[in-house]
């Protein structure tokens, strides 16, 4: 299953404490879209979709969520709650958010611009999607 969990470096002083993220450096794509996630109710889940080709990298900046991964043969959890930590999730991967915490934002950094035909949006037809791939590979 395509999961990488990623630290960013903190850097810091006595004043506080900074992140950068650069395209290509620290994630590995260029970054066309950013966006974010907060004022979730923690009952409410997100997501329940997949992308063709689009690469992703989720940080929790604030509070923690919980995202679930599935390849079409795996599903697992990954918890994100700490704002130097980041989760890449590549393409043909079905994710949820779930589990919002109280404050939680939850940042995504995106490999392209938003297009509708690069989802899926259903699960059955992720798994049509993701055997016809497995056929052609």
């Amino acid at each position: 299953m395509m999961r990488q969990k990623k630290h960013f470096p903190i850097k810091g002083d006595s004043r506080g404490s900074l992140i950068a993220i650069e395209s290509n450096k620290d994630i590995p794509f260029d970054i066309k879209r950013i966006y974010y996630i907060f004022n979730t109710k923690p009952s409410v889940v997100r997501g329940h979709h997949a992308h063709k080709t689009l690469e992703q990298m989720l940080i929790c900046v604030s509070g923690s969520c919980t995202i679930v991964l599935d390849d079409g043969e795996n599903r697992n959890e990954v918890v994100l709650s700490d704002p130097s930590s980041g989760l890449y999730v590549g393409p043909n991967i079905w994710h949820e958010m779930k589990d919002f915490s109280e404050g939680a934002v939850l940042l995504v950094l995106a490999s392209d611009f938003y297009n509708e035909n690069d989802y899926i949006r259903n699960y059955d037809e992720f798994m049509i999607y993701i055997r016809s791939i497995h056929r052609a590979g």
